[in-house]
Order: C-alpha cells, then sequence, then structure tokens
C-alpha cells in the first residue's frame, strides 16, 4: 500500500509541476525579452502573495518528487532496507523544502 501511494504522490506531484514548470519558463522569456533586470524582477516579486503561493507550490512539487524518485532510485541500484530508504527519503524531503523556502521567502518577502 505504500508503495501505491507513493507512486500517486509523486504523479500528483508531477502533474502540479507542468504548469508551474511552463508558466515559469513563460515569465523568465517574458523577462528576458522585455529587457528587465535582476533588480526590476525583484522589485516586482518582493511583497507578492501570488508569487509566494506560485513558487512556494512549486518547490513543495519539487521536494514531494523529486524526494520519492531518489528513494526509487537508491532501492533498484542499491537495495538499501525500508527503514534507511524511509530516513534518507524524509532527509531530502525536508531539506529541498527548507531550502527553497528560504528562496522563496528571500524573493518575495518585503
Amino acid at each position: 500500500m505504500l508503495d501505491l501511494r507513493l507512486y500517486m504522490a509523486q504523479r500528483i506531484s508531477a502533474l502540479i509541476m507542468i504548469p508551474l514548470t511552463l508558466g515559469h519558463i513563460a515569465m523568465m522569456i517574458y523577462a528576458v525579452q522585455g529587457g528587465l533586470s535582476a533588480g526590476e524582477i525583484l522589485a516586482r516579486t518582493q511583497g507578492s502573495l501570488a508569487w509566494m503561493l506560485f513558487y512556494g507550490s512549486f518547490v513543495a512539487a519539487v521536494s514531494v518528487h523529486a524526494a520519492i524518485g531518489l528513494r526509487v532510485i537508491l532501492f533498484e541500484s542499491f537495495k538499501i532496507k525500508e527503514t534507511i530508504l524511509n530516513a534518507l527519503s524524509w532527509t531530502v524531503f525536508l531539506g529541498l523544502l527548507y531550502m527553497g523556502a528560504r528562496a522563496v521567502y528571500a524573493v518575495t518577502a518585503l
């Protein structure tokens, strides 16, 4: 049952990441073609709840997706025990979530 839940969590996180990735790429193309500098981009994202939610969702989805994917790769490659896999997966998830949250905060906080 755990395998099915992890499988579904990874697929759902991928479905969440698709529009967020496309939106991010579209915004980067718009910013570059518009000639915006890094400072101008930051000025537009500072204090924006919308951008915080957008990139916060992105970070959460990526953290889930990457942790589960790494778990599968480690199991298939090295046949690591489930308890160690769980610990590594949680560590990767929490590490990515923490670093991503700090980056989102740095870009969107006042």
